[in-house]
């Protein structure tokens, strides 16, 4: 390709990008893990919008605000940062064009003004890594033809740290990732919404107003403002978190050994796990203490982060979802329970059975008096987002549910549903480990889910039990111990439902472990039922005599 316009004055030029975006961009960036477009019938790309950054020696890098289009469904909004590097650019820097990996390259051999060269994605290029970084540890502010390019530095610079050696994690993920002296970690933002993104948001908040200590500190961030629009994040810098494993891989460990002692028919269970559980249980209450801020008289909240109560528009809200999420699951499991073995079956039965009870607990939920608050959460809270480091955990990824909009993921809910997706994801590390290990292929399939969930409502009660230890009697945030079941009731059904609809379609030998969980949910609303002393004559109880099997 060829272009008669000086790379200097290219952001000035529409013609330029036109040309880039109908010919260079859409091949590279179909090849690139962040973008989602892949399976999308395209129609075509544009340049929306080109800020231009200075760099150190007096060449300049490209920020594209790049749109991608679709013959079905809405547009997409991505940022691709561009560099140009040729024989008078590449003499001055310390590394050289053949060491860029392939995945960076837009062109091999492009053509620019009267110069040729190469066109890579510009977190390849040192010179526009270090003028990110030194632009948010100097809070600079960078006018540009739309809008403004504001660099905010958070608390968790050091001084001093101002030049940093820093290079390109070799990760493909959904953003890019850059690290600056081993000790911060940058994140470019690479799918755009018309908004903050809600991580910069929440890991600013508790670093910055909570002084929370167990997430990796807030460094900065990179917003671009406009006029007549909300602002969007493009980037973030947060602390470095030495760790050897996530939360995941740390249970799974230790399930290893109560494993290993099930076929000799032995309970084993060592005490450090018992500890472990209980430490991430008060550091996960720690957390949404750091995020219940009420205002004070004379120092108000920022109303994104101002407790709220559980209002109707709320839980109009909940309930949509839930009735929604209950809908498509029930006509999955009709289609697709022929394919299911033996157990699942018959839990999938008993589920099915259950929907008038279902049905009126989430009735229930509409109009029960509720005086417990709601607040802004972690959002998609798991082993998996938690790093366990030597004696400690750090929370990580505060971006919330990756299928739910910007919108949703900054809606406030009970920290009750944080709670249920951990409750969650400890029924899914037992049940996964004793239900595809070799070591217990031969033992009957009841005896193991009698085994699995002893094990998991002992690390259940014991997360839970640390986790409610935090906040003393009585909070703002819990109005008493019948709240806090029946919110965590709701909010265990509504993710267990959730995982239900990705097993069915991904992996149906896994479809038990959902299903179970929906049962043990089932198995509690009955007992709020009889305690409250209006059990409908036409809603039948739970039909606990379909899961009755022969003891061995």
């Amino acid at each position: 390709m060829t272009s008669d316009t000086a790379w200097h004055n290219a952001h000035s030029d529409p013609h330029f990008w036109a040309i880039l975006a109908q010919s260079l961009f859409p091949p590279y960036v179909n090849t690139c893990r962040w973008f989602a477009g892949k399976a999308r019938q395209q129609t075509g790309f544009s340049v929306k919008t080109v800020h231009t950054l200075a760099l150190p020696d007096g060449d300049v890098a490209y920020l594209l605000i790049l749109e991608s289009t679709y013959a079905d469904g809405g547009p997409e909004t991505y940022l691709l940062p561009i560099s140009f590097l040729t024989d008078h650019t590449t003499h001055t820097l310390s590394f050289q064009p053949a060491t860029i990996p392939e995945k960076a390259r837009i062109s091999d051999d492009i053509t620019i003004g009267k110069e040729t060269g190469m066109l890579i994605d510009a977190i390849y290029d040192e010179r526009f890594r270090e003028v990110l970084f030194t632009a948010i540890y100097q809070n600079q502010i960078m006018p540009q033809t739309d809008g403004t390019l504001t660099f905010h530095r958070g608390k968790g610079l050091d001084e001093g740290d101002e030049r940093l050696p820093s290079r390109v994690l070799p990760v493909d993920s959904s953003n890019s990732a850059m690290t600056f002296g081993d000790k911060y970690f940058l994140k470019l933002y690479r799918k755009l919404f018309q908004e903050t993104n809600p991580e910069v948001d929440m890991v600013a908040f508790l670093t910055d107003e909570s002084n929370f200590e167990h997430i990796p500190a807030f460094g900065g961030s990179i917003i671009w403002q406009g006029s007549d629009r909300p602002d969007i994040t493009l980037g973030m810098v947060q602390r470095m978190v030495p760790n050897d494993k996530d939360s995941w891989m740390q249970t799974g460990d230790y399930l290893n050994d109560f494993l290993y002692a099930v076929p000799q028919r032995l309970f084993a269970i060592r005490e450090d796990v018992f500890d472990k559980v209980e430490l991430l249980g008060r550091r996960t209450g720690e957390m949404h203490c750091a995020l219940y801020k009420p205002s004070k008289p004379n120092a108000p909240t920022d109303p994104a982060f101002e407790p709220e109560p559980f209002t109707d528009e709320y839980r109009e809200f909940l309930i949509k979802r839930l009735e929604d999420l209950l809908e498509r699951r029930y006509a999955l499991l009709i289609d697709n329970y022929t394919k299911l073995d033996l157990q699942a079956q018959r839990l999938a039965w008993v589920f099915m059975e259950a929907k008038e009870m279902i049905d009126t607990f989430i009735a229930d939920f509409r109009t029960r008096p509720l005086s417990s608050q709601r607040i802004r959460i972690h959002g998609d809270y798991h082993l998996g987002q938690v790093l366990a480091t030597e004696n400690d955990f750090v929370i990580i990824d505060f971006e919330g549910e990756p299928e739910s909009s910007i919108a949703e993921r900054k809606i406030k809910h009970s920290p009750l549903k944080d709670v249920a997706g951990m409750i969650r994801s400890y029924h899914y590390a037992v049940s996964a480990k004793l239900f595809n290990s070799v070591e217990t292929d031969e033992l009957d399939p009841d005896h193991l889910q009698r085994v699995s969930d002893r094990w998991f409502y002992l690390i259940r009660d014991t997360f839970l039990d640390a986790y409610l230890d935090v906040f003393g009697a009585p909070h703002p945030l819990f109005k008493n111990n019948s709240e806090i079941n029946f919110l965590l009731l709701i909010y265990l059904l509504e993710k267990a439902v959730y995982e239900l609809g990705y097993e069915i379609s991904y992996r149906p030998s896994w479809v038990k472990i959902p299903l179970k969980g929906i049962i043990d949910v089932i198995r509690e609303i009955e007992k709020i039922r009889l305690s409250d002393g209006e059990v409908a004559p036409n809603v039948p109880m739970l039909q606990t005599g379909l899961l009755q099997t022969k003891r061995d």
